[in-house]
């Protein structure tokens, strides 16, 4: 059965201090994309609102069509070339020592833009001291360009798998469920000393026993840690939600990845794949 309205325990709130208007303008005057304007996060307020946001590279436009995702798809343009410079001058100005980086699919590009990703990393490094999070797309499972992104360190690598297994087809049509796995296992492979990270959404008709597997597959992978959220359709032209996942059945996930060996959880109805990220990788050094 769709839902059409959102329940009591979803609350999104829409800021609009001081701050998240300063970060709105840098952005403007450096050219600079986010995925929480560009996906409609509906934590973006107040993350803005704390100095934090989530920087978007190799432009605004996809070329996948995955029906949950409100990021524009069709031709991208070509490479800005200046970008990883600009997003490390934002680094700066905003004296930010955790920063996560995430990008549009760019299946039109060889190495599907891990070259940019490490250029970005590097110029971020010659600007300050963060920490360093990416949220890269599967790169059409090309080794190569997962070889150029270890070679980068960063210091945690993000590939969501998004959903179950069964819903790939419907879901993400030009993914694939295995290939995101190995893209896990293989980073951790390639880069033992970086914690691995991915995240799945919840209420798209998935049954709890294939979250769980979902779950099982990613530890085996090696992976350190996962974000669980609810799916909200970003528009009615968009895959509807199916269920709205109660808070107690994303503690019970949380308490199961816990307990099958994840070393940082995030999950709720308004967790995102950058939710509390500086937070989680301060827990797992500690």
């Amino acid at each position: 059965m769709v839902q059409n309205s959102y329940p009591d325990w979803i609350r999104v709130r829409h800021l609009n201090g001081e701050t998240n208007q300063m970060i709105t303008q840098l952005l403007d005057d450096l050219k600079l994309h986010t995925v929480c304007q560009s996906a409609r996060c509906p934590n973006q307020g107040s993350c803005f609102n704390q100095g934090t946001a989530t920087f978007m590279i190799l432009g605004d436009i996809c070329t996948r069509n995955c029906h949950f995702c409100a990021i524009q798809k069709g031709v991208p343009s070509s490479l800005d070339e200046d970008e990883p410079r600009r997003l490390a001058e934002a680094v700066k100005r905003l004296k930010l020592d955790y920063v996560v980086i995430t990008s549009v699919t760019r299946d039109d590009l060889e190495d599907g833009g891990a070259s940019v990703f490490a250029q970005t990393i590097k110029e971020i490094r010659m600007a300050s001291f963060a920490f360093i999070e990416i949220l890269t797309p599967d790169f059409q499972g090309k080794h190569k360009a997962l070889e150029i992104i270890s070679n980068a360190q960063p210091s945690v690598f993000n590939h969501n798998l998004e959903t179950v297994s069964r819903l790939y087809s419907t879901i993400r049509p030009q993914a694939n469920y295995h290939r995101s796995l190995w893209v896990l296992s293989t980073m951790k492979k390639l880069l033992p000393s970086a914690k691995i990270k991915s995240g799945l959404m919840v209420g798209l008709g998935e049954r709890e026993s294939e979250v769980i597997d979902a779950l099982h597959d990613l530890r085996e992978t090696g992976c350190d840690f996962i974000t669980i959220g609810q799916y909200l359709a970003p528009s009615n032209k968009h895959y509807p939600v199916v269920e709205y996942v109660h808070p107690e059945q994303f503690f019970k996930y949380q308490q199961i990845a816990l307990s099958i060996g994840f070393i940082g959880v995030a999950s709720g109805p308004l967790v995102r794949s950058s939710y509390h990220a500086k937070k989680m990788f301060e827990e797992a050094l500690l």
